[in-house]
């Protein structure tokens, strides 16, 4: 049985997907990563002896920045109107590095699932920026979505610790 691809038109040219036709719903989605570097780079962020700043903060609103600005990113996403985009950075001296949650809000015909992992990899890319003099070596690792509700399909977790459950 062939599966119709729904950005696809029928002479196979890509196109936005038609959303007209469906029911606005609450949607939620919740998308994570992680930025590892060394013991010395997280402690200098802990306390804020990095040369550019507060890089946390900056990142912070890198990502809300970002979130917003995902259909001029990604090729065939809808723009949305987020109702809220939070963006959470924690430090995590067992990593060692920094926690990302970014939770997207919407109540409309598209998920908000590509505006949460947008944040949180924008955060992820300005901390890298923000820390590279300091260290070349960060990674950014882990980038997945953990949480969605809303729409025809529901609602979908990964069951990964707290707040994957929305």
């Amino acid at each position: 049985m062939s599966r119709r691809l729904t950005h696809l038109d029928e002479m196979g040219r890509a196109r936005m997907v038609d959303v007209g036709g469906k029911k606005p719903t609450r949607r939620i989605a919740k998308a994570r990563a992680e930025v590892i570097m060394s013991a010395t780079t997280l402690k200098s962020i802990l306390e804020e002896t990095i040369p550019k700043g507060d890089v946390l903060a900056v990142a912070r609103v890198a990502g809300i920045m970002g979130g917003k600005k995902t259909s001029e990113l990604i090729p065939l996403t809808h723009p949305i109107g987020l109702d809220s985009l939070h963006v959470d950075l924690v430090p995590d001296e067992s990593l060692p590095g920094i926690r990302i949650e970014g939770t997207a809000l919407t109540h409309g015909k598209t998920g908000a699932e590509m505006e949460a992992m947008t944040a949180v990899s924008l955060a992820a890319l300005t901390l890298y920026d923000m820390l590279k003099s300091t260290e070349r070596g960060i990674v950014i690792t882990g980038l997945r979505l953990v949480y969605k509700s809303g729409g025809k399909s529901g609602e979908w977790k990964t069951g990964e610790g707290p707040g994957a459950s929305g």
